[in-house]
This record gives C-alpha cells, structure tokens and sequence, in this order.
C-alpha cells in the first residue's frame, strides 16, 4: 500500500512517544508500504509558543524569550536523546533543533523590541514545533534501520496563498509534492512538519486549526495514496465524546459527508476542512488509535452504510449563541435574509446553523459566542430604522 500517515501532539509528546511511533512506521515498512509521514508539534508546544510570542509583544523581556526558547530546547532534546541512540542521526538532529530554534529566539527577541506581533510573525513562531519534531521522529527511524529524511512543509511542497494564520494550499501544491514526494518514497520515509507551508515568495504561513491533517489530506490527494491515516490518542471517531459518556463506542465506518457534520458541530477528532482534498480526490481516510494500533479504527469514505438505528452518533458544541430575529414585517418581505446574512459576512461572522419559521415571521441562527456582540451590533446597524427588535 502507498499510504500517508499524521501523527498528532499526544502521539508524540515526548521521547518514548516518539520511539514508539517510529516503531508503527517500521512495521508498515516492512510490510511493504511506501509511507509520507507527517507531525504535529508536541502536545503543548504550540500554546507555549503562542504565549512567548505575546509575552515578548506585551512585555518586551528579551530575558523571558530567552527562558522561553531554552525551555523548548531542553525538551526537545530530551526526547532526541530518548527516541534516537544513532550518534550521526541525533548529531543531524540536534543540527536542525539549534538553528530552528536559533531562528526563533532571533525573531522573537525582534518582536520584543518592535512591541509588535504581526500575522506574519506569529506564523513563524507557532509552526516551529512541528519544524522540531520532523528531524527528532526522522532520526528516531534511522536509528532502528529505515532510511528517512525530514521536511518542513514548505519544502515539502505545501504552496499556499497569503492568508496568514489560515492559509490555503494553491492547486501548484499538488504538482509540487507529487514531483518531490513520489521519488522519495521507494527508498525513504520523508517525515513532513504539518501545519505548515509557505506563499510562492517563501514566507511562511500555517494552515489554522486541524492544519496537520489537512497537510496530510493534501500530500495524500497530491500522491494518489490508497489511504490516509491520521493517528489519534482515541479509538477513532465515536458516537459520542467518551470523556461525557463512557459508553461510548467507535464508529467502523462513515462517510466523509457524516464525518464533516460531525467534526463541524464539536467532535474534536477531525476538522472538517482536513478532509476536503481526500474527498475531491477520494482518498480514503483512517482514524486510528496510536496507543491501540491493532485496533482497527474508523474508515471515512464516500460511502454511506445504513445502520439498525438511524442516529449514528451525537456530537456537542460549546461556548455558542443563539439570536433570533422577529416582526410582523418579516412575512413575506423578500430580501429580509440576504440582508441578516450579508451584514454578518461583511462583520466577518461565521454562522453556525441557521433555522427559518414557516411563518417566515423569525429567523433564527447560532454563532460562536464570542461573536455574538458583534452580530448584534452589525444587524442593529443594518436595520437601524426600525425600533424595538422589530423588523
């Protein structure tokens, strides 16, 4: 099989961790597999970027950046030293982990005296935990005889437009892997740093939320692979959140529309713009458990397969609002709708869910609660002739 595998922030959270991973790869090697892999940052690595980066903004305490950078770097190494016991790999290693990270205590030390954190510059800083943990996991491989090498993502091959902080790849993306991934493949593991790519004049950029497994649904897209499996602290996707109901079970198959639905109101397993590009290319995709990797976890595929019962699975999404729009002078007046709506997109406000009376006399729609203020003040400006939350 030719397959992409992502392995997430739990998967590789520290030096055993990553030890065992590199182990799951071996054996899909020896089995036959031509394998891209791709890794998150370890788990609380990107929160602890984010909060050095608005410390150095806010504060301006070079003193602060540089704790903050030797505490990564203490980290890290403590896992190559762990997941690796090759003497060149781990040099190599421990190679790209200082310049990494001497790059990072450089812009960081520069946003401390600018007092500015621009989108551009947070991208820099919050992807270097995925740029850290390529070259550990890649040595970790060589250390147990698979030939291997590590990429960031922009050399991967993951072209993207200029949206910082939410990033899309361009469609020369796919070319791009696909001319310098399939070669690799026979003899090597190429491990990617998710989360990550870069515009065409090279400046860095990330992919937002759920990013690794959208770099992994790209690569596999690009590569034509027969599956992706994205690697997970749970089981797969279950019925409803285990950590709420310990009943839960997991869910053997979906399909990818059920999977977006899910994902999109609160199942954390997934983000539903991870699995765009395997469904315009119909990849099939895995979610399977790093810690339990003889279970076999839940196929996600364009097939939708019936069950006994027809709710297949509950998800819940917090920290949400609802508003509710009503008045006499709703009923059948056209363009009410196109104007609640387009006033929140011009505020910038995604809706949730949207629910309409069959009177047409109320429009009611969910968004996030954080954006509720804002909402409100968009449609009270859009309807600023009228009183009383009439329409």
């Amino acid at each position: 099989m030719k397959l992409v595998m992502k392995f997430g922030g739990t998967s590789v959270g520290d030096g055993a961790k990553i030890s065992h991973v590199s182990k799951l790869i071996a054996d899909r090697r020896e089995l036959g597999d031509e394998l891209v892999v791709v890794v998150s940052a370890m788990a609380g690595v990107t929160d602890a970027l984010l909060d050095v980066a608005r410390n150095a903004a806010t504060e301006g305490n070079v003193d602060d950046v540089v704790l903050g950078v030797h505490e990564l770097r203490d980290r890290h190494v403590d896992a190559l030293m762990i997941a690796a016991d090759d003497i060149t790999s781990r040099k190599e290693a421990l190679k790209k982990l200082d310049n990494r990270l001497g790059e990072l205590e450089k812009v960081l030390t520069g946003i401390c005296y600018i007092g500015e954190l621009t989108p551009r510059s947070m991208d820099y800083v919050v992807c270097c935990g995925e740029r850290m943990v390529a070259p550990i996991l890649s040595a970790a491989l060589k250390s147990i005889g698979i030939d291997s090498v590590s990429l960031d993502g922009d050399e991967a091959g993951i072209v993207t437009n200029n949206t910082h902080g939410d990033a899309r790849p361009l469609d020369e993306a796919y070319l791009t892997l696909k001319e310098r991934l399939v070669p690799l493949i026979s003899e090597k593991v190429p491990v990617v740093a998710g989360f990550m790519g870069a515009t065409k004049k090279g400046v860095i950029t990330t992919l937002g939320r759920g990013g690794s497994d959208l770099t992994a649904s790209v690569i596999g897209a690009a590569m034509g692979v027969d599956e992706i499996w994205l690697w997970k602290e749970t089981k797969g996707i279950m019925t409803t959140d285990p950590n709420l109901v310990p009943e839960a079970r997991t869910l053997h198959q979906v399909s990818y529309m059920e999977a977006m639905e899910l994902s999109y109101f609160g199942a954390k397993v997934l983000h539903p713009r991870a699995l765009e590009p395997a469904i315009r290319h119909g990849i099939p995709v895995r979610v399977k458990s790093t810690f339990e990797p003889e279970f076999e976890g839940t196929l996600i595929t364009s097939e939708v397969k019936g069950r006994e019962y027809v709710v297949k699975a509950i998800s819940l999404i917090k920290d949400i609002a609802l508003l509710n729009i009503s008045g006499p002078g709703m009923i059948g007046t056209p363009g009410v709708a196109a104007r609640v709506f387009s006033a929140l997109a011009s505020a910038d406000i995604n809706v949730i869910m949207i629910s309409q009376g069959s009177s047409e006399l109320n429009i009611s729609f969910i968004v996030s609660e954080k954006d509720a203020g804002r909402a409100i003040k968009s449609l009270h400006h859009e309807f600023k002739l009228y009183k009383h939350g009439e329409i």
